[in-house]
C-alpha cells in the first residue's frame, strides 16, 4: 500500500498494526485508561502524518515512528510517571497451564515496568527491537545512526540487567 487515502483503508492500517501499536502505548503508560487515550492520539497522529509518507520506507517504519513519537510527547507532558500497571491480555499465551501463565505473566509486567522507567532514547530503540526491528530499521525509524542504536540496546539491556536481575 503506497498511500491510505479513504477511512477504510487507514482502518485496515490500524488494524494491521494494533499489537504494534498496543505495545508501543504500553512501553510509555501503565495506567489502562490513559493508555487507550494515547493509541486514540497515536491514530489521530496517524492520520495526519500519512499524506507525509513517500513509500522510501516500511510503513511499519513509518508508523512506529509515528507511534514513538507521539508516545514521547505524552512521557514528556505527564507530571507523574506511572510506577506500575498492569499489561493487557493479549500479551498472553495460551499455550501455558495456569502456574505457567502467572510466572509468565510476572515476569512480562517486570519487564515493561522496567523499560517504561528507561530514559526515552533507550525504551525507544528496546521497544523496537523487541517488536523484531533490526539495528538498521530501528535507527532509520528514530533518524539515528546503526552505531547508535547499538550503543542505546547496549546500555538498555545493562540497565534491565540491572533492574531485573540475570534470571529475568
Amino acid at each position: 500500500m503506497t498511500h491510505v487515502g479513504g477511512k477504510g483503508e487507514f482502518d485496515q492500517l490500524l488494524r494491521e498494526h494494533a499489537g504494534l501499536l498496543s505495545r508501543i502505548a504500553a512501553s510509555y503508560e501503565a495506567d489502562r485508561a490513559l493508555r487507550d487515550d494515547l493509541l486514540q492520539d497515536m491514530a489521530l497522529a496517524l492520520w495526519r502524518a500519512l499524506p507525509s509518507w513517500r513509500g522510501d520506507a516500511p510503513l511499519r517504519a513509518f508508523v512506529a515512528r509515528v507511534a514513538h513519537n507521539r508516545g514521547a510527547t505524552h512521557v514528556i507532558g505527564q507530571m507523574r510517571r506511572p510506577v506500575g500497571g498492569e499489561l493487557s491480555e493479549d500479551w498472553a499465551e495460551s499455550r501455558h497451564g495456569p502456574d505457567g501463565h502467572a510466572e509468565l505473566e510476572q515476569r512480562r509486567v517486570h519487564l515493561q515496568d522496567a523499560v517504561r522507567r528507561l530514559p526515552l532514547s533507550l525504551r525507544q530503540a528496546v521497544t523496537l527491537a523487541l517488536e523484531g526491528f533490526s539495528h538498521a530499521e530501528i535507527a532509520d525509524t528514530l533518524g539515528i545512526t546503526a552505531n547508535s542504536v547499538g550503543v542505546r540496546l547496549s546500555r538498555a539491556k545493562a540497565a534491565l540487567k540491572a533492574v531485573l536481575g540475570d534470571g529475568q
